[in-house]
Parts: C-alpha cells; sequence; structure tokens
C-alpha cells in the first residue's frame, strides 16, 4: 500500500513524492525538478506549459544543510511578505510567514539566503549600471540642496537678539535680505483652466523666488562662516586678545579692504591662507632680492653675508651720524642768518621771536617797532578807562603796516579785539 501512495516523474521515474511539478495543461504530467529544469517534453507537454509545485510542505529549498530548516510554504510566504510589507518590517513579515518564525529569524534568514547567498550574489551585481549622478556640489555651491537648509541658531543673548531683531528657532531675522521676496509668490493660485503660457509663467515666478531664498542664505552662511554677528556686537575684540597673531601692516590692511569683495566666493578660511599665502610671497621675495645683493656683491656663502650685514650697518650709522651734525650745523646757520638784517639795530634783544619774524617780514627797525607798539597799547588802555585821546601814530606807518600789527598785537593778546 506504500508503494501506492508513491508518486514517480513521467519522464526519468525517479520518486517525487515530497517533491513534484505539476502540468496544468495536461493531464497525469508530473515532473522531478531536475526534468523540470532541464525542459523536458512527453507527448503533448510542452516547456512553456504553466505548472504548479506540489509538495508535502516538508521540502527544503536550500537543502537540508541550510540553517533553521525552512520548508518551501515557508519561503513562499517570506517572498510574498516582503514584496506586501517592504525590507525591514520583519515583525509584519514575522506574522505572515507562521507564529513559528521570529523575526529575528526571518530578518536573519532573509539576509543569509537572499542577499548575502549564492542567489543574492547572482542577482545584485557589485555596480549597479546606469545609477543616477548628482552633479550638484556637496555644499556651498550654487546648485547645492543645502543653500536652503538652515543653520543652527546662534549663541547670543536675548538682549542681543532683540538689537539685530533675531528669531533663533527659524533662524530669520524682522528684516530679511529682499524682504519683498515673498510678493512674487503671495498671490499666485493653480487652477484648472490656466492655459499653459499661465502656468509657465506661474513656474517662473516660484523659480524666481526660490532664487531669492538661495541668496538670502547664501548671505547668511557668508556672514556665520566670517564671524560678522560677533563683529557687530563687539565680541571679536576678545578673541583678538585671546589668539594673538601676527601683526598686520598698514599695506596689508589695505590690500584686504580692496580684495574684500572675494569674501563671497572664498570661505573664511581660504581667504586667511589666501593672505597668509601673499605674505609668505612677499618674505620670499624680499629674501631673494636680498640673496641677489648678496651676489652682485661678491658674496656666495652665508658665512660671508654675516660680516657684510655687520659692516654695512657700521658704514650707514656712520652717515646717519654724519648727515645729522650737518643737519644740525645748518640749521643752527639758518637761523643765525634769518634775523641778519635786523640782527645789529637798536632793540633787537628786546623781541620776541614772533615780533622779530613780524619785523623781518614788515622790513621794520626794533625801535621803530617798539614805538608804535606802545603807543596802541596806551590808545587802547584810555579807551578802555574811557579817556578820549587822539591817535598819535608816526608818519612812516601806512594802512598796511598799521592793519599787521594790530592784528599782531590782538592775536597776541595784548589788546582786544573790540577795540582794535
Amino acid at each position: 500500500m506504500a508503494e501506492l501512495g508513491k508518486k514517480y516523474c513521467v519522464n526519468c521515474l525517479a520518486d517525487v513524492t515530497n517533491l513534484r511539478l505539476r502540468c496544468t495543461d495536461c493531464p497525469d504530467i508530473e515532473l522531478c525538478p531536475e526534468c523540470f529544469s532541464a525542459g523536458a517534453e512527453i507527448g503533448n507537454h510542452r516547456r512553456w506549459h504553466g505548472y504548479q509545485q506540489v509538495d508535502g510542505g516538508r521540502f527544503s529549498l536550500w537543502g537540508p544543510e541550510a540553517e533553521g530548516g525552512w520548508t518551501s510554504r515557508e519561503e513562499q510566504s517570506l517572498l510574498d511578505a516582503i514584496e506586501q510589507y517592504g525590507f525591514g518590517n520583519w515583525e509584519d513579515m514575522a506574522a505572515h510567514v507562521g507564529a513559528s518564525r521570529t523575526p529575528q529569524e526571518v530578518m536573519e534568514h532573509y539576509v543569509t539566503m537572499y542577499i548575502h547567498g549564492n542567489l543574492g550574489k547572482a542577482c545584485i551585481p557589485d555596480s549597479i549600471p546606469n545609477r543616477v549622478t548628482d552633479h550638484t556640489c556637496p555644499s556651498g555651491g550654487p546648485l547645492s540642496p543645502s543653500l536652503t537648509t538652515p543653520l543652527p541658531p546662534l549663541d547670543i543673548s536675548l538682549a542681543e537678539q532683540q538689537q539685530l531683531g533675531y528669531m533663533p528657532l527659524r533662524d530669520d531675522y524682522e528684516i530679511e535680505y529682499d524682504q519683498d521676496a515673498e510678493k512674487l509668490i503671495s498671490g499666485l493660485s493653480v487652477n484648472y483652466d490656466d492655459e499653459d503660457v499661465e502656468i509657465e509663467m506661474k513656474r517662473a515666478h516660484v523659480d524666481m523666488y526660490v532664487r531669492k531664498l538661495r541668496e538670502r542664505q547664501r548671505r547668511k552662511n557668508i556672514a556665520r562662516d566670517y564671524n560678522l554677528v560677533p563683529v557687530f556686537l563687539g565680541r571679536d575684540k576678545k578673541d583678538k586678545e585671546k589668539a594673538p597673531k601676527r601683526k598686520i601692516t598698514k599695506e596689508e590692511k589695505e590690500q584686504r579692504v580692496r580684495l574684500r569683495v572675494l569674501c563671497q566666493f572664498m570661505a573664511h578660511r581660504e581667504f586667511e591662507d589666501f593672505f597668509e599665502n601673499i605674505h609668505k610671497e612677499r618674505v620670499l621675495r624680499a629674501k631673494v632680492r636680498e640673496l641677489q645683493r648678496y651676489r652682485r656683491n661678491g658674496i656666495t656663502r652665508l658665512e660671508e653675508s654675516a660680516e657684510y650685514e655687520a659692516a654695512r650697518h657700521k658704514r650707514e650709522k656712520r652717515k646717519e651720524n654724519k648727515s645729522v651734525v650737518t643737519s644740525k650745523r645748518g640749521s643752527k646757520e639758518g637761523k643765525d642768518g634769518e634775523f641778519a638784517a635786523i640782527e645789529n639795530l637798536t632793540g633787537f634783544e628786546l623781541l620776541s621771536d614772533r615780533e622779530k619774524v613780524l619785523c623781518n617780514s614788515l622790513n621794520l627797525s626794533p625801535a621803530r617797532y617798539l614805538t608804535v607798539k606802545t603807543i596802541i597799547i596806551k590808545d587802547h588802555l584810555q579807551k578802555r578807562q574811557g579817556i578820549p585821546a587822539k591817535s598819535r601814530l608816526p608818519s612812516y606807518l601806512d594802512k598796511v603796516l598799521k592793519k599787521r600789527i594790530l592784528t599782531f598785537l590782538t592775536e597776541s593778546g595784548w589788546i582786544s579785539r573790540d577795540t582794535s
């Protein structure tokens, strides 16, 4: 009776009781997996006919050496579950396969057999062809998606936030760059009866708005990268005191101001490296000129350059001392000869330095100047006391000389301005 319950392959007569493939188009055609894989054809049966898998649920798809003893029915339920629930939903997949399998077992079996196993190696190539390549810049470029990504909020106090009009939770300011940019899309609405021209016009408005948003975010990134907010709040002075750097010359500061426009194209670190390299180039050029000067003077070794520099320093110091002595002597002689026209006249020693200059410029003798000065001061005092007095100025004093002397005495404080 046991022999009657067995099933045999109609092609090779092998025992197919546990697993057989039955043709759905031809009656009584059941093949073993080997004959079915070889495409065996018997009578009216053809290899492209439909088939049905028949087994008792005890057949192992991966052979007896596979771990876990998964039957073909469980394998089929697993494939149905991965298609229905998707990769990663192991709990739902375990419930679909059966209560005998845990989510951990389902995950390990699928990853081991279908991904890292022979089937996965044969079906999943190492390099996927026709993969879409992202040609946009990774970060900071004009087409980068990170341009519209909000930055972490600034670490500033509440009073500083109010001073800047800064909203930390949104990383926005009360007054943004291009404040009216939202007007481009505030009145847009898509209607079902819009024509193609109207739709393209609305798309153009949206594109312009996105460009303005990117420009706004780009400016924020520049301000954050160059620490412009701490500079505005006065925090950069403390940082400069904490981290002393190389002293920047006046020429470098002016060059930084001229090339400040490059900040929008370069990161802060790149900008600093750029100027540091310029300084290094300047130092190297100076060193090259110094070596060329040594070569012109016949110096070919660095040991000889130290002696040459010491001798040159002494020579320049002697020249400097000689020029100082010459300049002092010349200035002394110049001062002595400046008042040569009036220094031998009577009353010269009674004049101050400014009065000497005045008399020399007016070609006026010291005695005459002292006489005019005495008369003007006496008349001034009488007027202040209310005593009427007539001008007794000498006849040789014309209007120009009188005006110059009055102006000088007023500026020197001898007489007041209202009475002069």
